[in-house]
């Protein structure tokens, strides 16, 4: 897949406040400080399409990306930042949950893990819940390019703790905003998902 457009359309800090739209989405969650900015610009190739922040926890909204005119990347808040108050959190963890239990049009998540870190529990039961919910996901390892990611043990005892309760690991991808690596993959992903739907804008992509 070529991206040949792509644009900040708006945020929305309620999931019913977003309109009816037949564009397929394809959203994009994980803990905070995870690099999903940094991925989102990495597969656009827009330095500034998203924007990128040292300090965790920025983004607040569902903010909206149109592509190619014909689908949108959904840019969730992060989860799991302990420094926001409580009652910040639970605004955040209601806008996920009606997010994922409501809006139809969401067509596959794109669930980032920090490929430098050991398997984190928040990550676990967010996979889990999902698999729950029976939503299409992918699992996205970031920063691989990094220093203790290399040999990814780390994404290897992931995988392994995902398989004490699942009997197949879900569709695994390895990237680095810095390399450029798992972006053809991604959006081949991406692309083969379109193709695959009866819609009226998989003739645009």
């Amino acid at each position: 897949m070529s991206i040949t457009a792509s644009e900040f359309t708006t945020s929305y800090a309620r999931v019913d406040k977003i309109p009816v739209d037949r564009r397929p989405e394809f959203a994009f969650i994980g803990r905070s400080n995870v690099g999903k900015s940094s991925l989102l610009n990495m597969l656009t190739s827009r330095k500034e399409l998203a924007k990128t922040s040292g300090r965790p926890g920025k983004t607040q909204l569902i903010n909206y990306f149109l592509i190619n005119g014909s689908w949108n990347m959904t840019d969730l808040p992060g989860y799991g930042y302990a420094v926001q108050s409580k009652k910040t959190r639970s605004k955040w963890e209601t806008r996920t949950t009606n997010y994922f239990t409501k809006r139809e049009q969401l067509t596959c998540a794109m669930v980032l893990i920090d490929s430098n870190v050991p398997p984190q529990k928040i990550d676990l039961e967010f996979v889990n819940w999902l698999g729950e919910l029976g939503v299409p996901f992918v699992l996205v390892f970031t920063k691989t390019d990094r220093k203790k990611a290399r040999g990814l043990t780390q994404v290897e005892a992931f995988k392994k703790k995902l398989l004490e309760q699942w009997e197949e690991l879900p569709p695994v991808f390895l990237t680095s905003a810095v390399k450029q690596d798992g972006r053809e993959e991604l959006l081949a992903l991406i692309e083969k998902t379109l193709l695959g739907m009866d819609w009226p804008y998989a003739e645009t992509t």
